[in-house]
């Protein structure tokens, strides 16, 4: 039975697109972009459908001259050799061959034409795949432990609970028609490496004795996300046992879905409604839908590695590991994916897993093949030993492509990383994270140093510049990063961070104080005093 949509009775209280949304739902958008547009071309596709095409996976790419953006879920970040050969083809054949990996596991094509979706559709229905609500107000991909059913490190395998949330929420037009954009975790991992806490819905490893027996299940955090206004989510106080996970989604989808904002869309997200209903309030609703849950459990989720496995790991499996590797702020190739499958197919169990951290993994390799693959050619660009800040540097897609964002990002991001490898030597992981504007793609907000572009004015016009921030992370005890003031000019933003993290360098308490640990031990204050010091050196 249809949900009602019970928004519609105050619609002084809603925007414009809500109105066109109960005309169409998005999901139409893929009937219209094969049977009509594809045809009829791109002048034929009316400005308001733009909007829709989200549903399909798709954005205009700058400058919004003919050209598309289209994402591709992969649940769980889990692909077969036999997909990443249809990806590679599609990238081949209608996107230059350029591949992205996004920080939600997915990956990301350029220079699509509406012509070749009818096509595109078809090679990824073949092999089980879609692009249908990679993006949208509705349910996007679900983020969950690239290492899933080989980690030393989860305590149940959480595929098939991915699984079955994928199966019940795509196409489901229950909720096709949220609010807006909507993000769900699932990991069993100890070390949180789905990033739980940036989420709409989270679900992190817990444990509780019931009957006199340990069992093994979930914690739910509810109303994360970033954007200009990031918040952390907040955790419910359940214990959700494994097969109640789908009962916890629909209820808090339900909840967002019936109950959240849609006057104004920048304030249009779950996390909006958890802090103005606060989390008991929320817990109160959701049991309405759902029925009464047990009180949690003991939090099993011990640190945070921000879903880096660069090198060689053994799996849970006697004799196997997985291999970790480097993809330089995420960008990667069809050729390249195309060595992927063939490694994947010959020395490993024939899947290839994506992460949020914008890098690849290679499981299944026998003990026996590890040096063989380490040798593979392919592994000297997507490198298991990356140079320190190579390795942990993440960017959103930037102006290149994207038409919300004002300055460039993937590239600057690559040089600034080689250039700290050139002339900084440091024995820590240090993650830099880049996006061109606040909605925060790139994940700037947890990052050890973040970086937001801006411009500023200059005698000779408007530049690039960036606003660092400092002292970001998840896990057990979890923090967004510091805005400094004092915007660096883009050209000198290399440079800048070099000289902080000498600073760093010389004023920690130990080889072993993380940056993270640094900034929150000497405070703030004294990195804007460094910050502010520099600029006026450098002016």
């Amino acid at each position: 039975m249809a949900y009602e949509a019970v928004w519609m009775k105050n619609p002084d209280k809603l925007n414009k697109f809500e109105f066109y949304k109960m005309e169409k739902d998005g999901l139409d958008i893929i009937r219209d972009i094969v049977e009509k547009y594809a045809k009829e071309g791109f002048a034929s596709i009316p400005q308001e459908d733009f909007n829709l095409f989200k549903w399909a996976g798709v954005y205009q790419q700058k400058p919004n001259n003919g050209h598309f953006m289209m994402r591709i879920r992969i649940p769980g970040g889990v692909l077969t050799s036999a997909q990443a050969r249809v990806l590679a083809s599609i990238g081949r054949d209608y996107g230059r061959g350029l591949i992205d990996v996004t920080t939600r596991q997915a990956i990301q094509y350029h220079w699509l034409e509406i012509e070749h979706f009818p096509d595109i559709f078809d090679r990824l229905a073949s092999v089980g795949m879609s692009g249908v609500e990679a993006c949208g107000d509705c349910p996007r991909t679900i983020v969950g432990n690239p290492l899933v059913g080989i980690d030393p490190d989860e305590l149940i395998d959480t595929a098939p609970i991915v699984d079955r949330l994928e199966k019940f929420f795509l196409n489901n037009r229950d909720f096709s028609n949220l609010p807006r954009k909507y993000k769900m975790s699932i990991s069993a991992n100890i070390y949180n490496n789905a990033s739980a806490e940036i989420q709409c819905l989270g679900f992190v490893p817990a444990s509780k004795v019931i009957d006199g027996k340990e069992t093994i299940g979930f914690h739910a955090l509810v109303g994360g996300g970033l954007s200009a206004k990031p918040h952390l989510g907040k955790q419910l106080d359940m214990f959700i046992l494994p097969d109640e996970v789908l009962k916890v989604a629909i209820g808090v989808t339900t909840l967002f879905r019936d109950h959240g904002y849609r006057e104004k869309r920048h304030y249009a997200r779950l996390k909006y409604l958890v802090a103005d209903w606060g989390v008991e309030k929320f817990q109160e609703e959701l049991v309405k839908l759902i029925g009464p849950m047990p009180s949690r459990g003991e939090n099993r989720v011990i640190g945070w590695n921000g879903s880096y496995f660069d090198g060689v790991h053994k799996q849970k499996q006697e004799g196997l590991n997985y291999i970790g590797l480097n993809v330089p702020v995420g960008r990667t190739s069809s050729e390249e994916f195309e060595q992927l499958a063939d490694i994947a197919d010959k020395y490993g169990d024939g899947t290839i897993r994506t992460t949020i951290s914008q890098n690849i993994l290679l499981p299944g390799i026998p003990d026996a093949k590890v040096e063989e693959v380490l040798q593979h050619p392919l592994l000297e660009r997507l490198t298991p030993n990356p140079n320190r800040f190579m390795s942990r540097t993440v960017s959103c897609t930037g102006n290149e492509f994207c038409n919300l964002a004002i300055v460039e990002t993937k590239e600057r991001a690559r040089r600034v990383a080689q250039y700290l490898d050139e002339h900084v030597q440091l024995d820590q992981p240090l993650r830099i994270h880049f996006i061109g504007c606040p909605n925060g793609c790139g994940q700037k907000h947890i990052a050890d140093i973040g970086l937001q572009g801006s411009l500023i004015k200059t005698p000779e016009g408007m530049i690039d510049a960036f606003d660092i921030a400092v002292g970001g992370t998840l896990g057990p005890d979890p923090k967004f990063n510091s805005v400094l003031k004092g915007r660096v000019k883009g050209e000198e933003v290399q440079q800048v961070l070099a000289q902080l993290i000498e600073f760093y360098k010389e004023q920690r308490s130990g080889n072993d104080e993380s940056f993270h640990d640094f900034v929150h031990r000497v405070g703030v204050p004294v990195l804007q005093e460094k910050l502010t010091a520099i600029l006026a050196a450098a002016s």
